[in-house]
């Protein structure tokens, strides 16, 4: 074996990560540059609708948008299809998987199951929109210091959830396994259960879910687990013969 030529980047399992989100198209490695693909895009004129077609405006992070569509497209495809913004994810097509999770008014909203004439007037953000310049969203870096992805297609739609939970906290709603629903939890001392339940309607193939929740710990303000912790496997019991 050749030792490694000098100046020769190392190629850890955190770079790997992050050039697969990349090219997942997550905005978590260039945020800047989708930005600037975003905005030029709000540059372009309003498009005359074709019979069959509805102009609409959407807001989208925080850019107006101007669009010509059919009353049938979903918000997904007017978002990936349309404008170029491939972050949020088509996985089920359903509403099942969540991959295609985005905030609508600072709500969670599957954007294959909405209809994108129907969301004029309204504040979306999509996984693009959540970093401010060059600097991620905290729930983004707890993503990455956490490993929470794998193949990174489930990812954008699990950050737009965490994000939607940590704001379902802070106004007090409770979830199906909250034991006493007139004292909803605080970020502070949100349990690993109440974690999982909220973002039980994400789902990962990869089996990234302790990164996810160490993640979402972390952006609450709690010390995540190590990584280096580990798992505690029950062996199954022996069956009588």
């Amino acid at each position: 074996m050749h030792p490694p030529e000098d100046g020769k980047k190392h190629r850890s399992r955190r770079n790997f990560l992050g050039q697969a989100l990349t090219a997942a198209g997550t905005a978590i490695a260039a945020p800047s540059l989708l930005q600037q693909t975003t905005a030029a895009q709000a540059e372009k004129p309003a498009i005359t609708p074709k019979p069959g077609e509805m102009s609409v405006t959407l807001n989208i992070n925080g850019k107006q948008q101007a669009l010509a569509i059919e009353p049938r497209v979903t918000l997904l495809d007017a978002l990936r299809e349309r404008l170029g913004l491939t972050g949020s994810k088509k996985g089920c097509d359903h509403g099942q998987c969540g991959a295609c999770t985005v905030l609508v008014d600072g709500q969670r909203v599957y954007s294959c199951l909405a209809l994108a004439v129907m969301q004029e007037g309204r504040q979306i953000v999509t996984v693009e929109g959540l970093a401010k310049g060059d600097i991620l969203h905290p729930v983004q870096t707890a993503f990455i210091e956490n490993d929470g992805f794998q193949c990174g297609y489930c990812t954008p739609g699990q950050i737009c959830a965490s994000v939607a939970l940590l704001d379902e906290v802070k106004r007090g709603c409770v979830s199906a396994i909250t034991p006493d629903l007139s004292t909803p939890p605080q970020l502070a001392t949100l349990s690993e259960a109440e974690i999982k339940e909220r973002l039980s309607g994400n789902l990962c193939r990869c089996s990234a879910y302790n990164g996810i929740v160490a993640a979402v710990q972390q952006a609450t303000g709690q010390a995540p687990p190590s990584p280096a912790a580990a798992m505690l496997v029950r062996e199954p019991e022996e069956i009588p013969v």
